[in-house]
């Protein structure tokens, strides 16, 4: 099979409204799920970086991927027959207010690929030029985000978190103007796009934008289409949804974003835009923007300049700010519905979800079995530890499973494999020393009390615990190689990123601690949405 002989389904576009428009230009657009755009043709585009498994899972062959039709393909120099590119109409809640129209303002979807196991996926170029939703921009996108978001969704997709792909990575060959701070230094940069994969790149978006402005037939339109094509098995047997069919599919879409919250957690990732335009009706951690991974453990911290006053979105506030979005979704619904209580139960029971799941998933990186109410206050406690010295999360919890918890052991030898996990020595006071041995104590008498053996509590905790996640210093020296015309890093990276709970000898490199130069860095500390 050649690119030719792919098959484009594209039951977004045929079975919603469109845009009666084809007036590219920045606009409101009413009753309309979608307007049809073309992408962008690139100057002289450049393949850099691709993801094997993506392309595997798609269809596609070696030949494919280094054919000249491929790269203009995924770079906006040719749509396929079948294809029907087009920009998504959706609104959105930005940092906890309405923003009304919002869309797809530099995404182009080009269709939905039949693949060989007889789903769909669809393509999306990020970066490929203006659409009616791009308000003031330009539509394009640059190298270093284009770099952070090809590896960060591969990256989430290996350490198990759900997540949209991302098959390609090119450079276009143009400049784009950026203001990478909006400190008033714009600059021309490179300019880059990701070929994105996803069965559907829908939000919880694309419902408000119909419910804030009363579109109800369009509202329902929207949700048939997905509930049948995305949980076809809500959809009643004898005739068309009911209230009680929507009520069933926002209890899933709660359900999914619950595991996917808790998997974020789990591996310390902050997304830094939680908006509700960037929240998927299936459950996948979309939109990677300003996004980081906690290196000292502090729930206050957000990658996001715009957030960093009120830190709205910072990682211990992820769980409530899901929950809420959940609430703006629930409210996008409710004319579907017209009764608050079964909406608000989900709610309610979005707690008790994600506290359930949250305990399962810390008795994980434990090492433990489930743990029970009485023994909650050991992570309370190891908590406020990690808080009291600058301490590296994803090295702590690696190192904590070769603590010796079953031999008698000496205090150093309790406290050695804990050591690298700390960013500044001296802050390892006598009484934060005391404090962890006093913990280290209390964790192994559970232990202990379970059964759970240091050989087994290892395991468990090494394939809970990643040993290599994309942190931001290690993103910025690829974009940094990448700039000056070397791609390797990025290669290297990404293989490295496969397989985050093993060892990788020779890859001690990609599982230190952030060094000192990149505390204050920009691109390494805090970035824009421009990032």
């Amino acid at each position: 099979m050649t690119l030719t002989d792919l098959t484009f389904d594209n039951r977004f576009v045929a079975e919603l409204p469109a845009d009666p428009s084809d007036l590219n230009r920045p606009r409101q657009v009413h009753r309309a799920a979608y307007s049809l755009v073309a992408p962008t043709p690139t100057s002289k585009p450049k393949l850099l970086a691709l993801s094997a498994e993506v392309a595997s899972e798609l269809g596609l062959s070696a030949d494919d991927l280094k054919s000249e039709e491929f790269l203009e393909v995924v770079t906006g120099n040719r749509v396929l027959d079948g294809m029907s590119p087009h920009a998504m109409a959706y609104g959105g809640h930005q940092f906890g207010n309405w923003a009304g129209q919002l869309g797809d303002g530099r995404a182009i979807n080009l269709g939905e690929l039949v693949i060989p196991d007889g789903t769909r996926r669809t393509l999306q170029l990020k970066g490929a030029g203006p659409t009616p939703y791009s308000r003031s921009a330009d539509g394009l996108a640059v190298l270093r985000s284009s770099v952070r978001e090809f590896l960060c969704s591969e990256a989430m997709f290996h350490l198990g978190v759900s997540t949209t792909r991302a098959l390609s990575l090119s450079l276009t060959g143009d400049e784009v103007m950026r203001d990478m701070l909006y400190d008033g230094h714009p600059a021309l940069e490179k300019g880059a796009v990701v070929c994105r994969v996803a069965p559907t790149f829908i939000r919880f978006g694309n419902f408000e934008i119909f419910s804030s402005r009363n579109e109800l037939d369009e509202l329902r339109a929207l949700a048939n289409f997905v509930i049948s094509e995305y949980y076809p098995h809500l959809w009643p047997q004898d005739g068309e949804p009911t209230p009680e069919t929507y009520v069933a599919f926002f209890d899933e879409v709660a359900q999914r974003t619950v595991e996917m919250i808790i998997d974020w957690q789990r591996v310390g990732f902050v997304h830094g835009v939680m908006n509700t335009d960037n929240m998927s009706i299936l459950g996948l951690t979309i939109d990677y923007g300003p996004y980081g991974w906690l290196e000292n453990f502090d729930p206050g911290w957000t990658p996001n300049t715009t957030d960093s006053q009120h830190k709205r979105y910072r990682y211990g506030n992820q769980p409530g700010v899901a929950q809420w979005n959940l609430g703006r979704l629930a409210n996008a619904l409710y004319p579907l519905i017209e009764d608050v209580e079964p909406l608000q139960a989900t709610i309610d029971n979005y707690v008790d979800n994600f506290v359930s799941g949250y305990r399962k998933m810390i008795s994980a990186k434990l090492g433990l079995n489930e743990l029970s109410d009485d023994q909650e206050p050991v992570v309370t406690e190891l908590q406020s530890i990690l808080e009291a010295a600058e301490t590296d999360m994803t090295l702590f919890f690696r190192g904590l499973a070769e603590v010796p918890l079953t031999a008698q052991s000496t205090d150093d030898e309790l406290l050695a494999p804990l050591q690298n996990a700390y960013y500044v020595a001296e802050q390892v006071t006598p009484e934060l020393r005391a404090r962890t041995l006093a913990w280290l104590s209390d964790y192994k008498a559970i232990a202990e009390a379970q059964g759970v053996r240091d050989a087994d509590r290892a395991e468990l905790m090494n394939k809970t615990n990643p040993l290599y996640v994309l942190r931001n210093y290690l993103s910025q020296l690829a974009i940094d190689a990448a700039d000056a015309g070397d791609y390797s890093e990025i290669e290297e990276l990404l293989d490295t990123l496969r397989n985050p709970y093993t060892e990788q000898p020779g890859r001690e490199r990609f599982a230190e601690k952030r060094p000192d130069w990149a505390r204050t860095r920009v691109g390494c500390s805090m970035l824009s949405c421009s990032s």
